[in-house]
């Protein structure tokens, strides 16, 4: 058997995911590659129709054909890329890379070229059709910043799944199968949000006025209907009351016939009438003092002061809600202090209330495409539960086949959040980095026994804290079957604290954090995913 340390010649290595050379293929410059790893990379340049070898750069148009080289042909040994010259990035003001002597101010960057330009030394740029691919920008400084760390390219492309720009080398191995979109896509998405929410605002406070005019219009016209009842009601009685007073009248005129009669006869025969009172043709009608349209009047000034006071106690919410929610922030380079872009309402102490913490909680789900095989999900993805039968989920790249473990979909960057847990049996629950091994039993894989993961290990006996191997006993640190997470991206720190009748700090982590967080747990009974709403 080999010597596992000793060196593999670099000719084995596929210059694209550093790995072993699988299905080597030789592109027409000479150097060779993995087939999937050179046809993942050109992929990327169909829009462009312009193909280039990653290391040398030979451009080839059309797309080379690519096929297997046959087992007799020696991969070429791979050349080493020039070092990059160092930029003036700590400069408000950046300079030609090109002028001798007296050097100009830079008014464009290349992140082709990696170069930043005069007025002069950029004509070729716009002159000379070699250069009609490579991406000119305005000079705004801190060019590194554009550049991948890793295999120094231009950052062109965005990944959605963990909200990072990214180069075209980085789709193919450490961004491969994500969401990805060009830079240029991902800003006017991002741009657009605000016209969307702008819109939809629009849309919700006219469909509100309609509401309103619909309500108003239901009231008018129940007003008008009881109106015309009350009016009609009124002439029926007085249409009654005319006949009866004609009634009335025609009666007077025959008793002032009898009683002015000298025929006594006939004044005796109809004296009976005249003691007879009239019947009332119309009872007696009485105006109900209590009857008014004021109660519909009433009732609509209650709907208003209904209204203004939802509409108050949802703005005033909102309102907060967006004035502690920062647009962007920077995160600090080596050498650089902390720094922080955030809206002026945001308090940038440190949470001491449960209160505090509930302003960062955010919403998670598990991740079905990362449970093992041993546990099973319920509660629309918000419990995890530890079966003794093996599950018949489908194979997939990022699910643990070692540890009953799983981590959350959501990417965590940028700024605050907070979460908790309730457990069950031996549990932990951390963070990690998506790149964290999913496969085989070893620390790798396992959460905070590496340096992609952070963790609180939990059990009847007590809690310890895991992070790359090293743990430490936390023998005097408060029980509870609930557990909250804060993560302070921009402030570097991850700390778990224990959830009863009080909210106890059981252990805090302060570490340098350089990829999207994702929340996992190891799994010994069940865990569960506590839905939270801010106070």
């Amino acid at each position: 058997m080999a010597d596992p340390i000793s060196p593999v010649p670099s000719e084995a290595y596929c210059p694209l995911c550093m790995d072993t050379l699988r299905d080597p293929v030789t592109i027409p410059c000479g150097d060779t590659y993995c087939l999937e790893c050179i046809k993942i990379y050109w992929d990327q340049l169909d829009h462009m129709g312009l193909y280039s070898c990653p290391q040398c750069r030979t451009t080839f148009t059309p797309r080379p054909v690519l096929r297997r080289n046959p087992p007799d042909v020696k991969p070429k040994p791979q050349r080493q890329l020039p070092e990059l010259s160092p930029f003036p990035y700590m400069q408000r003001e950046s300079f030609c890379d090109f002028c001798i002597g007296r050097r100009n101010k830079a008014v464009k960057s290349c992140l082709v070229c990696l170069a930043y330009y005069c007025e002069t030394h950029v004509k070729p740029h716009y002159e000379s059709s070699t250069f009609r691919r490579h991406k000119l920008v305005d000079e705004t400084g801190h060019l590194d910043r554009k550049i991948c760390p890793q295999h120094e390219k231009g950052l062109e492309l965005f990944c959605r799944s963990d909200q990072m720009c990214i180069c075209v080398l980085c789709t193919v191995k450490e961004h491969r199968s994500h969401n990805i979109t060009s830079a240029e896509e991902e800003r006017i998405e991002k741009q657009s949000c605000a016209q969307r929410a702008q819109a939809g605002s629009d849309k919700t406070f006219h469909e509100m006025l309609q509401a309103v005019e619909r309500w108003k219009a239901e009231i008018n016209q129940m007003i008008v209907t009881n109106m015309q009842s009350v009016v009609s009601q009124a002439k029926g009685y007085v249409e009654r009351l005319e006949q009866e007073i004609m009634e009335l009248q025609r009666r007077d005129t025959e008793l002032r016939q009898i009683i002015e009669t000298e025929d006594n006869i006939h004044f005796l025969q109809n004296f009976p009438t005249l003691c007879a009172p009239p019947e009332a043709m119309v009872p007696k009608v009485l105006i109900n003092p209590q009857f008014s349209f004021g109660e519909m009047s009433k009732t609509a000034t209650e709907m208003k002061e209904h209204v203004d006071d939802i509409c108050k106690k949802e703005l005033s919410k909102i309102s907060k809600t967006v004035s502690e929610t920062p647009v962007y922030i920077l995160l600090p380079r080596n050498g650089e202090k902390q720094l922080k872009a955030v809206p002026s309402g945001v308090d940038l102490q440190e949470p001491k209330t449960r209160k505090d913490f509930l302003r960062y909680c955010c919403k998670m789900s598990i991740d079905p495409n990362t449970v093992s095989k041993e546990l099973v999900l319920s509660d629309r993805n918000q419990r995890v539960t530890r079966k003794k039968t093996i599950q018949f989920y489908p194979d997939h790249p990022e699910r643990f086949d070692g540890f009953c473990q799983a981590l959350c979909k959501e990417p965590l960057t940028g700024f605050r959040f907070y979460w908790e847990a309730e457990w069950s049996g031996e549990f932990s629950i951390g963070v990690a980095y998506k790149s964290i091994s999913r496969k085989g039993k070893s620390s790798h894989s396992l959460l905070g026994y590496n340096d992609k993961s952070w963790s609180l290990l939990c059990s009847d006996s007590g809690y310890s804290a895991w992070h790359n191997k090293v743990d430490r006993d936390l023998p005097d640190a408060p029980k509870a079957t609930r557990i909250g997470v804060y993560l302070d991206y921009a402030g570097n720190t991850v700390a778990f604290y224990s959830i009863s009748e009080a909210m106890e700090l059981i252990h805090r982590f302060k570490t340098q954090f350089s990829e999207p967080l994702y929340a996992g747990f190891g799994v010994g009974s069940s865990v569960t995913l506590c839905q939270l709403q801010p106070l």
